[in-house]
């Protein structure tokens, strides 16, 4: 697969988010989200039945988690522009348009030449304006930067933004009035922006862990770097998770709290979408089953007595794949 870089922004300094924001952001959202609901469970583990607790996410307006950074991003505006452009290949994109609608603003979307039809087809249902420019993320996001600029609109960031990392940020307080106890949250990390608001909302309370294809190692890279760095993308994930770099942000958050990575192999993720299809009727992307794959294949073995929960985070994917 391409190898694809991210672009290069204006050096500006790092907006911290923390819980207070995620909080605000909670009473901001209201009605515009979902409180997606839980199921405990027992799954396979190479050791034995492990018990989890699913966070349903998938069921999300708009099939994805990213329509609660988007309707965050939109309404933390004091004056919103009547316009709205992101760059995205896939849920992103979707989020934004879908939010846009909602508040009645208009919304142009960016997508590389890559971008899966059925993700576009969603843009499209949801009356955005849908532009094909370049083969990767990098140079829809220049171009996008072009059309902000001329337009005088509101552009968004698909993870790096302190709304949309807050917005996530609630699954991690709904997860607090659902569950009993402190359990680990096991969370797929693509460019981080869910993970960060997740992690922020946790604070030290709990452990996160962040769950990571093999073949895009964007947090596994920066927490042993000690920054960002670009990775190489290799993985069938990479229409979701396909972010070369994890977002400042949440590398920010990550250190702070002790976030830490685990990777799963494509067969593993490929495997825990199968079984979510087989054993519960569950339909998510590739990107949704990543978290899961930590627990099916013993990359991630939870303490004794520890009932963890997964985050099924996007249900945006061809059926035909099943």
């Amino acid at each position: 697969m391409t190898e694809q870089k991210t672009p290069l922004t204006p050096v500006q300094p790092l907006r911290r988010v923390y819980r207070s924001d995620v909080r605000a952001a909670r009473r901001r959202l209201g009605r515009h989200i979902r409180k997606t609901p839980v199921f405990h469970t027992v799954v396979p583990g190479p050791s034995g039945p492990v018990p989890v607790t699913l966070k349903l996410e998938y069921l999300q307006h708009g099939g994805t988690f990213k329509v609660r950074g988007s309707y965050n991003a939109l309404l933390s505006e004091r004056v919103c522009p009547e316009h709205v452009v992101i760059a995205s290949g896939g849920n992103a994109g979707i989020a934004a348009a879908l939010a846009s609608a909602g508040m009645g603003k208009s919304c142009t979307i960016v997508v590389p030449e890559s971008a899966p039809h059925t993700k576009v087809a969603a843009m499209w249902s949801h009356g955005a304006e849908v532009r094909w420019h370049g083969t990767t993320y990098a140079e829809a996001y220049e171009h996008a930067r072009e059309i902000t600029a001329e337009r005088g609109a509101l552009q968004l960031h698909a993870y790096d933004l302190p709304a949309v990392v807050t917005g996530a940020g609630v699954i991690g307080l709904e997860l607090e009035e659902q569950v009993r106890g402190r359990p680990p949250i096991l969370v797929a990390v693509g460019g981080g922006g869910l993970i960060g608001g997740i992690a922020a909302a946790a604070g030290r309370r709990r452990e996160v862990v962040g769950v990571e294809p093999e073949g895009i190692p964007t947090m596994h890279s920066a927490l042993a770097a000690g920054k960002p760095v670009d990775v190489d993308i290799a993985s069938i994930t990479a229409d979701a998770l396909g972010a070369s770099r994890l977002g400042e942000i949440s590398f920010d958050v990550a250190r702070r709290y002790g976030v830490r990575s685990v990777l799963v192999t494509d067969d593993a993720i490929t495997e825990a979408r199968d079984h979510l299809w087989r054993e519960f009727r569950i339909v998510v992307e590739l990107s949704g089953a990543v978290a899961l794959a930590a627990i099916l294949s013993g990359a991630y073995v939870p303490p004794e007595g520890e009932r963890p929960v997964i985050v099924l985070c996007g249900a945006n994917t061809e059926l035909p794949v099943l």
